[in-house]
């Protein structure tokens, strides 16, 4: 048996947390980390399996795999991480999901004639709905704490926004669906990245503001639903990480 020092153990784990940390889910915008989707993580000789949960045993098949592909992608590219082994429990289409990803069968591969619409294209949608929260926030943001008039928003550019989170954010959603981030770059914009005209900006604002507090919603009551299902596990809802490897 190969031995490890105990440094690389707190190294391997840090850059397997990270890496799920990249997976976000397609519906409430936020990793899989802090969700508290992450059931365990362990670290083994041979490489790392990683177990997920989800807020109820019916979430959405499409949202469940792609969640789990993303974590496997997002392990494989991990240095020393060996044999990699995402599965989902405790979901009525764990085991159609866990023998696709262990097959790298896909999507269509894994549900057959059930997947109907590209996996791409359901991630698409939902980063265009992440984009536009996250326009709103930035927006919003920039009314409450500056002069900024309504009526001039349809000229704001990304390089008027001030730093922070929610510009890095909305930054990373403009880079996901393929927008401009250049400080000349308009911020608001419709879904395909087009100029809003000044008299549509108060209406696409109200369509933004409905899709941004659709989506925190979402993920307050999923919050609750996941407590609810798995606190009463010993660790509650924390990721309990594991590495077996002999230190050396």
């Amino acid at each position: 048996m190969s031995t490890v020092t105990p440094a690389a153990k707190t190294s391997l784990a840090s850059e397997v947390t990270a890496a799920l940390a990249t997976v976000v889910d397609p519906e409430l915008d936020e990793p899989i980390t802090d969700l508290g989707f992450v059931r365990s993580i362990r670290i083994d000789d041979v490489g790392v399996t990683v177990h997920l949960r989800l807020p109820t045993s019916f979430c959405a098949p499409n949202f469940a795999y792609l969640m789990a592909a993303d974590a496997q992608d997002a392990l494989r590219r991990v240095p020393g991480a060996g044999r990699v082994m995402v599965l989902l429990d405790d979901h009525h289409d764990s085991d159609r999901i866990n023998a696709g990803l262990a097959l790298n069968a896909g999507y269509r591969g894994t549900f057959g004639p059930e997947a109907e619409d590209s996996l791409d294209e359901l991630r698409r949608i939902f980063q265009r709905k992440a984009h536009t929260a996250a326009m709103e926030r930035c927006v919003m943001a920039l009314l409450r704490t500056t002069d900024r008039k309504l009526e001039d928003l349809h000229e704001l550019t990304l390089g008027e926004l001030p730093g922070g989170p929610h510009k890095e954010a909305l930054l990373r959603r403009r880079t996901d669906i393929g927008l401009g981030i250049g400080p000349d770059d308009l911020v608001v914009v419709d879904e395909d990245g087009r100029p809003v005209a000044q008299s549509a900006v108060p209406l696409r604002l109200r369509y933004a503001k409905a899709v941004r507090v659709s989506v925190e919603g979402n993920a307050h009551f999923c919050r609750g639903l996941l407590a609810t299902r798995y606190d009463d596990e010993p660790g509650g809802l924390t990721t309990h990480i594991t590495d077996t490897r002999r230190a050396s």
